[in-house]
């Protein structure tokens, strides 16, 4: 198991963790949460040695593989598979001994190294690479493609497929996320479902962490707190928690002035003189709680068009691209309309920017029109901010811009209290956009867009950067808009909360998706299930052109590894469905605690209602350590199968 106790932790001035304490269980899924810069990649650092404690002691299995994703990966020739493959370190070793003890002649050797072979699965490497990568989106004619060849999103994908590859005993995932579309993201949720190790991922993505994850860890003013199950239930449970905290603190605050006055009214007074000490000793002796600050949170709105004609874009015929005679996209026929609520679906590198750019007047379509409606006003949010803002200009100068070609021009202060809206005051309204994080320049791009007052929301990725306060506060906005809408997203939540219908861009296309977000996931995952059944019948068809031997060798692995899973399947099932039934208790369980805590800081139970709540909460809370206690029992049995 990880366990930090009284951990401590500055980056420069910053703390980072004050005396904070956190046990993870082997085999739990964790999902780490909190504000930007609040430090989370902080403690993944610690946890992977980079960085060393100013106080208390963390606990972590000296023998335990631990896989995170490469922040660089190197411009080199060798193909995309090749790269994934290089993650398993015994893998890589096995193949140099065996190269090694070919070119010696070494029989001995040789023997060793096809034994180390074998326990490292090489014969299935580069499938399970290939598989990997496909599941990533990758399409199959780029598994062969040099990694110098990708982009950067691309490499990070490599990065992270590299990191699933490797056998690990513990997973630790920074924002595996941000450079996924929806397509990926699913598969890498059923991936990580699967995955048998301890798992510990930062993400904003609530749907997400809610699908891979059983605990969360809350990192807020350098304490850890912990709660069990997803986001959602994280959020239920920490708004009863802060409910709770305000009420005590409030009991409190009406005790200590209670006290106060009685001893201020008679510590004079000789028949009153012993009590009051008595008094003014409790006062001393009392914890004292602290008062519920919440950070404070971006909050805004879109303000409402000025204009809002009923027949918006309108687009026929259309071809999209970058370059006459290669459109990526053809045959485009589109209207939106007023009040139209458009999520748009499809895989990385099926057109999705391609289509927004061209629609936003970024991009000339390469044939076929496209016409704007009267009075249309486009607001266009860019998935690569700096497309559209300039490195070297301040947010203050990006403003002053748009607002005086505008119809409200409005004055310098103006202009600083609408920065100030979107958290843009003091410094970092004048700081150049090319120092800014990534999350600052995502604000400045809403606040830019809020200001256009826009009629149309044209919005490719607007969460990559977001935190999760920041996202709540993005749906908020755009459920209250009153204009019509297209987001490219692969934030679930948002699209859900937002969205009334979707289109999907696919095979060099543009069509209605006639279904909903679980719809898509089933396509996604069954599309993805048949490419890797294509990769497997051919791979099958090239060991058939090799030697009979190697091709029955191979066949009869094959054959071992599927009865191997079918026997583990078998003794699985039950632990499963053992497993699955005290989680369901242990939901059970946590509900009704909240229940009790929350009549217990009611503000007037009666003496009789506080003694049967309090009993009652002391056997659920046994109750939850047991069953607790059952499931990692569970857990732990069905990570000791083999295979």
């Amino acid at each position: 198991m990880i366990r930090l106790q009284g951990l401590s932790l500055r980056r420069g001035a910053k703390v980072v963790l004050d005396e904070a304490e956190l046990t993870v269980q082997t085999g739990e899924k964790v999902g780490l949460v909190g504000a930007n810069g609040a430090g989370k990649s902080s403690l993944f650092g610690l946890l992977l040695g980079q960085l060393i404690e100013d106080g208390g002691t963390l606990e972590f299995p000296a023998h335990w593989r631990v896989a995170s994703v490469a922040q660089q990966v190197p411009d080199e020739d060798c193909e995309a598979a090749e790269f994934v493959c290089r993650g398993d370190a015994a893998l890589q070793e096995a193949l140099r001994a065996s190269r090694e003890a070919e070119r010696d002649g070494d029989a001995q050797r040789i023997a060793a190294a096809a034994e180390a072979l074998e326990l490292a699965q090489a014969y299935s490497a580069r499938a399970r690479a290939e598989a990997l990568l496909l599941g990533l989106g990758f399409a199959q004619g780029a598994l062969q493609q040099p990694v110098r060849s990708f982009s950067g999103g691309w490499r990070m994908r490599l990065a992270l497929a590299q990191a699933l590859f490797q056998p690990s005993d513990c997973m630790l995932l920074d924002e595996p996320t941000n450079h996924l579309d929806l397509d990926a993201l699913v598969w890498l949720e059923s991936w990580l479902a699967r995955y048998p190790g301890t798992l510990l991922v930062i993400s904003h993505d609530r749907e997400f962490l809610d699908a891979v994850t059983r605990v969360t860890v809350h990192l807020e003013q350098g304490r850890l707190s912990r709660y069990a199950g997803g986001y959602t239930a994280f959020e239920q449970r920490r708004a009863q928690a802060l409910t709770q905290q305000a009420a005590a603190y409030t009991r409190q605050q009406a005790d200590i002035a209670r006290l106060n006055s009685f001893v201020e009214r008679f510590r004079a007074k000789a028949t009153k003189a012993r009590q009051a000490q008595s008094r003014l000793k409790a006062l001393e002796r009392m914890q004292l709680l602290a008062p519920v600050v919440l950070s404070h949170s971006l909050q805004f709105e879109f303000l409402q068009p000025q204009r809002q004609p009923q027949q918006l874009l309108r687009a026929r015929t259309l071809e999209c691209g970058f370059a006459p005679g290669r459109p990526v996209l053809r045959g485009v026929e589109l209207d939106v309309l007023a009040g139209a609520r458009i999520g748009v679906l499809g895989a990385n590198g099926q057109g999705k920017s391609t289509l927004v750019k061209t629609l936003a007047g970024v991009l000339e379509p390469l044939v076929g029109s496209l016409h704007p409606g009267e009075g249309v006003v486009l607001g266009y949010f860019a998935q690569q901010e700096m497309d559209v803002l300039r490195p070297d200009e301040t947010a203050m100068q990006h403003l002053q811009r748009l607002a005086q070609g505008s119809e409200r021009p409005g004055t310098t202060q103006d202009w600083r209290d609408w920065l100030g809206r979107f958290q843009f005051s003091g410094e970092l309204a004048s700081q150049p956009v090319g120092t800014m994080s990534g999350g600052e320049r995502a604000r400045l791009l809403l606040a830019l867009l809020v200001w256009q007052r826009p009629n149309v929301l044209l919005l490719d990725e607007p969460t990559n950067h977001l935190d999760l306060p920041t996202r709540e506060a993005l749906s908020f906005a755009l459920q209250e808009f009153g204009g019509a809408m297209l987001l490219v997203s692969h934030d679930r939540a948002l699209l859900r909360a937002v969205c009334d219908e979707y289109w999907l861009v696919a095979d060099g296309g543009v069509r209605p998706f006639d279904g909903d977000l679980d719809d898509y996931q089933r396509w996604v995952l069954e599309r993805a299930r048949g490419a890797a059944r294509d990769v497997a019948g051919q791979r099958a068809a090239d060991d058939g052109d090799g030697g009979q031997a190697t091709s029955e060798n191979r066949r009869e692995q094959r054959r071992l590894a599927a009865r191997q899973r079918a026997e583990r399947d078998r003794q699985l099932a039950p632990l499963r469905q053992a497993q699955e039934a005290a989680q369901r208790r242990l939901d059970a369980l946590e509900a009704r605690r909240g229940e009790l805590e929350q009549a217990l800081a009611a503000a007037s139970p009666s003496p009789a209602e506080r003694a049967e709540a309090g009993r009652e909460l002391k056997q659920v809370l046994q109750d939850i350590e047991t069953c607790e206690q059952q499931w990692l029992d569970l857990e732990q049995r069905m990570q000791g199968l083999p295979g």
